[in-house]
């Protein structure tokens, strides 16, 4: 069943996205080569903790696994819900920062890919395209218009460039659950799927690789890479429809 939100709610899930659009800021500072993911982690805790919300991904469960910590840190191939550890980032790393939070019973959820020291040029193009996959899709958020509309447009903006849609994941609503229905596909036909309508609460988060789209889960039982080991960028926002338009929350 999909949550349709009132404008005050709507209101209190975009100061959960603040909190955590001014943690990933915070983080994208303390990014640097020598600092372990760990301590980004920490960072992230501290930060929300002292906006008074909670981290959403501490002890998050998928099918009776509990990821161990606030912050999903994903570097290179790795694509997605990497865990924080002892690792140290180096020169030349892309990675990505997901991030999540709770505010008075309402989630926000965003997330960048950043460069670590200077990068090569095929990971800036490959992280320019997936953030401009992410804002052509959020131009579809119009009330009206179907789910498919955002996934051709990503996925056309993807693939024209010569990388790949991940298709084993996908974007969600959100609300009260971290994870609410509809699943928001980056790929799809246009005039297909769900009719969008003013209230609907959609995470959009492109996750691209340079190679194939396909993708293997680490022994951690989190950590998803690109199967042939290629570069891998992620970014995400949470939007609302209104009547006027795609309201993005997690955007400062």
């Amino acid at each position: 069943m999909i949550s349709l939100k009132s404008t005050r709610e709507i209101e209190i899930m975009r100061r959960a996205n603040l909190i955590v659009a001014e943690t990933l800021q915070e983080l994208k500072q303390r990014a640097v080569a020598g600092v372990t993911t760990l301590e980004l982690d920490a960072v992230a805790e501290e930060y929300t903790l002292k906006k008074k919300a909670i981290p959403a991904f501490k002890g998050y469960v998928v099918a009776g696994r509990v990821f161990p910590r606030c912050l999903c840190v994903s570097i290179n191939e790795e694509i997605v819900h990497g865990i924080p550890s002892h690792r140290v980032l180096r020169e030349g790393d892309i990675v990505g920062l997901d991030y999540g939070v709770i505010y008075e019973g309402f989630y926000g959820d965003s997330a960048i890919t950043i460069g670590i020291g200077t990068v090569s040029e095929e990971a800036r193009q490959l992280m320019k395209v997936t953030e401009q996959a992410l804002y052509k899709g959020i131009e579809q958020l119009q009330e009206g218009k179907r789910l498919g509309d955002l996934g051709f447009v990503v996925q056309q903006t993807v693939e024209s460039a010569g990388y790949s849609v991940v298709r084993a994941f996908v974007g969600h609503g959100i609300g009260k659950k971290l994870h609410e229905e509809p699943p928001v596909p980056n790929y799809g036909e246009r005039d297909r799927g769900l009719r969008l309508k003013e209230g609907m609460v959609l995470a959009v988060e492109p996750m691209v690789n340079i190679g194939s789209h396909e993708v293997e889960i680490k022994e951690d039982g989190w950590t998803a890479v690109t199967k042939d080991g290629s570069l891998a960028a992620h970014f995400e926002h949470s939007i609302a429809v209104t009547k006027n338009g795609p309201y993005i929350l997690s955007q400062l």
